[in-house]
């Protein structure tokens, strides 16, 4: 017996009712086999679509290093700003040497009595008999730095440190020479004549001291080309003019 059923839409025509009656407890064979994993089939289809897109079903990978931030770019004027600042805390001041002598009981030392504007006189010591002869010394103008802690010198107590200028190999020193103008005990700052009044107060001896100011000031301070006392690019001044040396040119100050 041969009969046309409609099975889902399909036409199915001159089949024997055992046949179709088969199918319902044992369907054809798929022409795709089963035991294929599908990995394989997909695999290639993958490949490109990782290989183009991004995947939104990945985690992201946590590991993985950040980008690192643009470096920031020194500021050299920070620097520059921070070691004038610095100096300004120093004490430096026109003074002038009353007398001079050499000491007692060490060899390379002079003894000065020096007028920088206080009530007495100051007494320091200086080591520079080996470098100009003690007559260079009377009633000359100086530039002392004032707020150094007190030093014994072979038992001599010096109070304070008189300014000069050397060359590299440290066998030419010079003192530093205010105005002649100017007067014993004027604070000596650094940069314009507009400067002066931007002064801070000085710094005691205990804070130059533990902070150590004069170290990180000093190597900045040099004679220029004309032997004119800078720190840095900043003019050493008084109200009389700048701060100079007779002869060192691109010298090293202390």
């Amino acid at each position: 017996m041969t009969t046309t059923v409609g099975l889902r839409g399909l036409s199915l025509s001159s089949y024997s009712l055992p046949l179709l009656r088969s199918w319902k407890t044992k369907p054809p064979i798929p022409s795709f086999p089963m035991n294929r994993s599908l990995e394989a089939l997909c695999l290639p289809y993958n490949r490109i679509i990782l290989r183009g897109c991004p995947s939104f079903c990945v985690s992201p990978n946590i590991n993985a290093e950040a980008p690192a931030p643009p470096e920031r770019e020194i500021d050299n004027n920070d620097s520059t700003d921070n070691i004038k600042g610095a100096a300004n805390l120093l004490d430096i001041r026109v003074g002038r040497i009353i007398k001079a002598w050499r000491h007692e009981e060490a060899d390379s030392l002079y003894v000065e009595e020096v007028d920088v504007g206080e009530p007495q006189p100051r007494i320091i010591c200086s080591g520079l008999v080996n470098y100009m002869p003690l007559d260079l010394l009377q009633d000359a103008k100086v530039v002392v730095l004032a707020n150094l802690k007190p030093r014994n010198m072979r038992g001599v107590k010096s109070c304070g440190m008189l300014m000069a200028a050397s060359d590299g190999s440290h066998q030419n020193i010079e003192l530093l020479v205010p105005p002649d103008a100017s007067v014993p005990g004027e604070r000596i700052w650094f940069g314009t004549e507009h400067d002066k009044d931007n002064q801070p107060q000085p710094a005691t001896p205990n804070q130059v001291q533990k902070k150590k100011i004069w170290e990180l000031v000093q190597p900045h301070l040099k004679t220029d080309a004309s032997c004119t006392a800078m720190l840095g690019d900043h003019l050493m001044r008084t109200s009389a003019g700048v701060v100079v040396c007779n002869s060192l040119k691109n010298a090293i100050i202390s």
